[in-house]
């Protein structure tokens, strides 16, 4: 197995000094106990293994795997399960700590988990990933389940490791248990609404804001930063709803017309070109020059850091909706709410992928199945709730959203381990 493994992507950077610089006002204005921030701070529990696969080659390679189950208060730890080359417990960690509130928020009866396995997915046939998935749920088995922990797809997995990780659970336990992962294809308990539930959910927010802000979605240009599975779904569906899409981009460029592009056209020429560029009449544009553009509404669904303080002031949407994560920093966020921008967070703005999650989990409890527009129609319930909540607290507080919505979460977790009797 190779050793020169690539570097971290931008999107999966240490997201815990975005964290700590959000939280400590919190914490003050909060006014909580040591021990209230203990329980904050520290995960509920770390479950490092170590496990042989012997590999295609012959040889024998010990991998290692981690779990993190941040808090579990308010229900069964959940929480995405990736495979690369520097995954870090720590950063686990981080992560778990961000999807306890993301749950919270969107309250739904989650607590927040994060896993993994040190592998370069990219250095590995198929076949050995599938060694490598089952060996792995192998030792982390008496840790997840149903009502314990939840895994799901994250970075480099994908429906077909849920599969495994399922199956082997299910051998494990010698019973049918579908609710022990999400994000399973349809044939096995999973829901097409799954899917592109992360810009599904998203949208739902979008327009609530847009009501808000008084802003009518025939008038509304939008520009969107990142074309993989959660941009180029938001685009689809939001040209679908008649909205005009000026401006999409993927990591090689993108391309921009301001009288609006043809949405199922423009996905059709990237999956028989592979690109965006020099399509049809509309003009190149480098993903810089997008998120600086003209339009009224930004949606960064690509990589972290995007917009910051060099270019917070040049951004001219009214509003930035998070569908990526941590694409704002901290010094831009406060930039941006000085001149009246409103930024829709990531923990509210993409919370609808665990939205859906939970959609799929309490159908595969109850096995009894729904139609899309149900699916569809309990999500969107879902969100707007959340949404709602955290306007009320950020108009109330005059803060911004994301400072509203962690207060909310950590209010709410704090709230479930007073009724424990922890507090």
């Amino acid at each position: 197995m190779s050793k020169n493994h690539e570097r971290i992507h931008i999107d999966e950077k240490n997201l815990c000094n975005l964290c700590v610089s959000e939280l400590e006002s919190i914490y003050a204005e909060l006014k909580l106990t040591e021990s209230e921030l203990e329980i904050l701070s520290m995960p509920r529990r770390i479950v490092t293994v170590q496990f042989p696969v012997r590999l295609s080659n012959g040889s024998t390679h010990m991998f290692i795997g981690h779990r993190v189950q941040f808090n579990d208060a308010r229900g069964p730890s959940k929480g995405g399960i990736r495979f690369h080359p520097d995954l870090k417990v720590d950063h686990v960690s981080d992560l778990a700590f961000l999807m306890s509130l993301k749950c919270a928020v969107v309250d739904i009866p989650f607590g927040g988990a994060k896993g993994g396995v040190v592998v370069n997915p990219k250095e590995v046939s198929r076949g050995e990933l599938e060694l490598i998935t089952r060996a792995y749920t192998r030792e982390i088995a008496d840790f997840i389940g149903p009502f314990k922990d939840i895994p799901a797809p994250d970075v480099y997995t994908d429906e077909k490791v849920m599969v495994w990780i399922l199956d082997e659970y299910e051998h494990l336990m010698r019973e049918h248990a579908p609710a022990a992962v999400t994000g399973k294809p349809v044939g096995l308990g999973g829901l097409k609404v799954r899917t592109y539930s992360t810009s599904l959910g998203g949208i739902y927010v979008l327009e609530e804001a847009l009501k808000k802000e008084g802003m009518k979605k025939s008038e509304v240009r939008v520009a969107i930063q990142g074309f993989g599975n959660v941009g180029e779904n938001a685009a689809r569906i939001l040209h679908e709803r008649g909205y005009t899409i000026t401006a999409v981009s993927n990591s090689k460029g993108g391309i921009i017309k301001q009288n609006g592009l043809n949405i199922p056209e423009v996905i059709k020429y990237k999956r028989t070109e592979g690109r965006l560029e020099d399509f049809d009449t509309a003009e190149n544009i480098s993903n810089e020059e997008l998120l600086v553009s003209d339009c009224d509404v930004l949606v960064p669904a690509a990589l972290s850091d995007q917009i910051d303080q060099f270019n917070a002031d040049n951004i001219k949407a009214k509003i930035v909706l998070e569908l990526a994560n941590a694409p704002t920093t901290t010094v831009a966020d406060i930039m941006l709410f000085d001149r009246s921008v409103r930024v829709i967070p990531d923990v509210l703005a993409n919370a609808g992928g665990v939205a859906g999650s939970y959609l799929e989990w309490i159908q595969n409890l109850s096995n009894d199945y729904w139609e899309d527009n149900r699916v569809a129609d309990r999500l969107r319930s879902i969100m707007i709730s959340a949404f709602n909540d955290v306007y009320a607290t950020c108009e109330q507080d005059a803060s911004t959203m994301r400072k509203a919505a962690f207060k909310i979460a950590i209010k709410r977790i704090l709230d479930a381990e007073r009724l424990r009797g922890n507090l």
